[in-house]
């Protein structure tokens, strides 16, 4: 089992809040539009972490993140890209793909809605926006375990309002 904290479209903005609900997760996914490289640099210095880069992140954060990541974690294969659509609107550049070889998992951000749907076996994720640039109301992460090929206990977390200061330490 593996207990997973899922994150996007942070803009350069981490609320250390973050911190504290991923403590107890054993990895940290972050699927794009981190901002700056110090967004990536701080969740990898705290847990072991993956990411892709979104359509606003530099050269620095593309150079060492990729586009997209397939993987598997426990038994579940995993995708993991910033503009990757939803069921029944999948994004053209992953839609192909995703019919001809489905995952077990597709994650993706870049929309800043918080979706969590079935596409046949597929499971999709967007984990909404956790930073304060875009129109997204509230900032938003997910949590959850996966269990051999199996999502369980999927956590929805509300961080505040778009806009909230991160407060002086």
């Amino acid at each position: 089992m593996k207990r997973i904290g899922l994150i996007s479209d942070t803009h350069g903005f981490l609320d250390p809040l973050v911190f504290d609900y991923f403590d107890s997760c054993d990895e940290i996914w972050h699927a794009g539009d981190f901002g700056t490289m110090e967004v990536a640099d701080k969740l990898a210095d705290f847990k072991p972490f993956r990411g892709v880069y979104g359509n606003i992140d530099d050269s620095e954060i593309r150079a060492a993140h990729p586009e997209h990541q397939r993987f598997d974690c426990e038994d579940l294969d995993v995708w993991m890209t910033h503009i990757g659509g939803y069921p029944g609107r999948y994004d053209r550049r992953v839609s192909k793909k995703i019919k001809a070889d489905p995952p077990g998992l597709f994650i993706c951000g870049h929309s800043h809605i918080l979706r969590a749907m079935k596409d046949g076996d597929m499971v999709h994720l967007n984990p909404g926006a956790a930073g304060n640039h875009g129109f997204h109301v509230e900032r938003t992460l997910m949590r959850f375990e996966v269990h051999g090929r199996r999502i369980e206990e999927l956590e929805v977390i509300e961080l505040g309002p778009r806009g909230q200061k991160q407060p002086k330490s």
